[in-house]
């Protein structure tokens, strides 16, 4: 594998993360009332914090990579421990179902029941949130060429805070056309439905059938929704024509920003690599020397 995609894949998603984190919630005019064009990582704004700070998207894909690279295999239970000691250490950012799910492993759930009891506990509108989708992309890395296994563990990493059909599958469509792109598939997302199709539900069918098509979509919703933030983040990935513009876009479009940038970057990330990411980013995020040799080291893992 191409360690450059590799490394692409975890930097898009930080750089995308952090690069939304200062106008998250807010309107596409707003960002360019304040930012014109926001391409360069700013401070404060939402959450207050200084530039280049990243949020829970790379913070719990942090969890499942260092996972991966210590015990060399998806390990559910590990990266449960990992999210509940992330959640202990007081994050600025934190989605309510994940927050919900994570109390709940920490009193006594396994990992494959907190996300389920929180799932049926909640009303539709407020069961089917990006929370999972965002982390998931590390996983794509050391099973990028075994698609069954790769579509096993991308559920199973959703279910433990988020197991809606729409969470387990949407990870899976989404690690899947990052596996494609890895293999400079001609058509990665038609092949990652294609592979999954006779177990998905139709809210995701229909709202990326288009994209594999290659058609974009009257209006791409920016809200924490997973269809809506996986729709508009895989249509900002792949016909984006740089990994820049596929983040920046992703990004000025406003709402939940630092999440629908994140999945653009890891898309953009595996379609251009590391290498073809701003310069300029790179010193701005404390995390970046890590992501890499995790990346690298994901590579390896068998």
């Amino acid at each position: 594998m191409d360690s450059d995609r590799a490394r692409g894949i975890l930097l898009g998603l930080a750089y995308g993360d952090a690069l939304g984190r200062p106008v998250e919630f807010t309107s596409a005019s707003e960002i360019e009332t304040e930012h014109g064009r926001l391409d360069e990582m700013v401070g404060h704004g939402t959450w207050n914090q200084p530039a280049g700070t990243i949020t829970d998207d790379t913070e719990q894909a942090l969890c499942i990579a260092r996972s991966l690279v210590e015990h060399q295999a998806f390990d559910p239970a590990d990266i449960s421990e990992r999210f509940v000691a992330w959640y202990d250490s007081g994050p600025f950012d934190i989605g309510r179902m994940t927050m919900r799910s994570l109390s709940r492993l920490k009193h006594g759930d396994e990992w494959d029941e907190a996300g389920q009891h929180v799932w049926e506990q909640s009303r539709e509108g407020q069961n089917a949130g990006n929370g999972s989708v965002m982390r998931c992309p590390p996983l794509a890395i050391p099973y990028a060429t075994d698609w069954d296994r790769l579509a096993e563990v991308s559920r199973q990493s959703s279910q433990i805070t988020h197991a809606d059909p729409r969470c387990t599958a949407g990870c899976a469509i989404l690690n899947l056309t990052v596996a494609g792109l890895l293999a400079d598939a001609e058509t990665p997302l038609e092949d990652a439905l294609d592979y999954v199709s006779t177990d998905v539900p139709d809210e995701l069918l229909t709202a990326f059938r288009p994209l594999a098509r290659g058609e974009s979509p009257d209006t791409l919703e920016t809200s924490g929704y997973v269809v809506h933030s996986l729709q508009t983040a895989l249509h900002d990935g792949l016909v984006a024509d740089s990994a820049e513009d596929a983040i920046v876009t992703a990004v000025n479009r406003g709402g939940d920003t630092d999440t629908i940038g994140a999945i653009a970057g890891a898309v953009a990330g595996a379609r251009f690599g590391a290498s073809q990411l701003p310069d300029r980013w790179l010193g701005a995020i404390d995390e970046a020397d890590e992501l890499e040799t995790l990346a690298e080291r994901l590579v390896e893992v068998p």
